[in-house]
């Protein structure tokens, strides 16, 4: 999974994909209607890549974080994150992310993250085993002596 290529746009809906670069822009596609679009300098663009969640102790990684709520829900999508209670989110998190930080991460990045992990999810863009498959066998590889 490369969450490098995919994008958080301040103000606008969903999360995109980079498909390419102009001189003073990005283009981006949508993923949740397939339009692309230009995106300027001007606009606040953070990579998934980037982002981390607010611990107890240390910031954890989204996708980490991701990986945590596959395996939570078995690969599974969260049911209408947007309808559940605060506190029904805030508890299904903590399950998810045990040590949260409660004060730093409000209800609103918990809806975001589900919402996130559904969009992806659903695009196919969330792939785990491979990539344990992959760093299992380098791992494997650095070990054996030549």
């Amino acid at each position: 999974m490369d969450l490098s290529k995919i994008l958080s746009i301040s103000g606008k809906p969903g999360l995109y994909l980079m498909v390419g670069e102009a001189k003073n822009n990005l283009i981006v596609e949508s993923l949740l209607d397939g339009k692309k679009i230009p995106s300027f300098s001007h606009d606040r663009v953070s990579t998934l890549k980037e982002i981390s969640v607010y611990t107890e102790t240390d910031d954890i990684a989204l996708e980490t974080v991701f990986k945590n709520i596959f395996d939570f829900t078995n690969g599974k999508a969260i049911d209408s994150p947007k309808k559940l209670s605060s506190e029904a989110l805030k508890q299904m998190f903590a399950e998810v992310l045990p040590d949260y930080d409660r004060d730093a991460v409000y209800v609103s990045d918990i809806k975001k993250i589900f919402g996130w992990y559904n969009l992806l999810l659903d695009k196919e863009l969330l792939k785990f085993t491979e990539e344990e498959k992959e760093k299992t066998e380098n791992s494997e590889q650095e070990e054996k002596p030549e």
